[in-house]
């Protein structure tokens, strides 16, 4: 029988979600506290060494200025969504598998990686299905690399053994897997992996003097980095936690992922 102390409990806890919508946040999920933190970087590709590895816009030119932002408490998927969560979605909302699932679903093996090929919009659907959203790209920034402005989840030193960026693996890796480049608040895979779908368009931030033609709302910002890698040297930049990339929202990669925030 619930006691009396315990019945008052509940009691106020529902009045609380009733009056305030104080739900309590979705399982799976990681807590960023609200406050300040770094956002972009002032780094220079002083040796144009974009250029020496075919990548027409010069490496950090779209992160400047860097700036001080804040944001509000929010919470964000502890993991990339998985094979396994998504088909969940294509099931109970009737939406279409991923094209290259055959017969509408995935190898076993593939349940715990992260789905691909996946449009901003599944993603953005997914996350609604779910009661939640996409981060934006300040919410993703945050969530990866905390209040103290270090460039990777785990810090400022670049470390293979914490990343699936140079295609050792031949692809995605089950969620969680590197579990040492785990970010201050507790998600995996924010550095490699999957790149990962937000809500915003690509465009500069305030203060950018780069002319970027791509800016606009043409393309939607893709962060994080993948675990295909161009290089030795320059891995270490696409997998940095300011870094930015651009991809058509109507897009499917077999790198791009998602998760969620609530």
């Amino acid at each position: 029988m619930r006691s009396v102390k315990s019945s008052g409990y509940l009691a106020i806890t529902a009045l609380a979600i009733a009056l305030f919508g104080c739900k309590p946040a979705p399982e799976d999920m990681v807590k960023v506290p609200g406050g300040e933190f770094t956002m972009g970087s002032n780094e220079v590709d002083r040796e144009a060494k974009a250029m020496q590895y075919g990548d027409r816009r010069p490496w950090y030119a779209n992160e400047r200025p860097e700036r001080k932002m804040k944001l509000g408490t929010f919470h964000i998927d502890r993991t990339e969504v998985t094979n396994r969560q998504y088909k969940e979605f294509v099931e109970g909302a009737k939406h279409a598998a991923p094209p290259h699932w055959a017969l509408g679903s995935y190898p076993e093996s593939l349940a715990d990686h992260p789905v691909v090929f996946v449009t901003w919009k599944d993603a953005d659907e997914f996350c609604k299905w779910k009661g939640k959203r996409l981060p934006s790209e300040a919410e993703w920034e945050k969530a990866a690399r905390g209040a103290d402005g270090r460039i990777f989840p785990w810090g400022n030193d670049f470390d293979i053994k914490k990343v699936n960026t140079i295609g050792e693996y031949g692809g995605t890796v089950p969620v969680g897997t590197l579990k040492d480049g785990v970010s201050p608040y507790g998600a995996y895979d924010m550095s490699g992996n999957a790149q990962e779908w937000t809500s915003d368009w690509y465009k500069p931030y305030p203060d950018n003097e780069f002319k970027d033609p791509d800016y606009g709302e043409k393309f939607k910002v893709v962060r994080g980095g993948g675990w295909g890698g161009m290089g030795h040297y320059s891995l270490q930049v696409y997998v940095r936690a300011p870094f930015r990339n651009a991809a058509p929202p109507e897009g499917r990669y077999d790198d791009v992922g998602f998760r969620c925030v609530w």
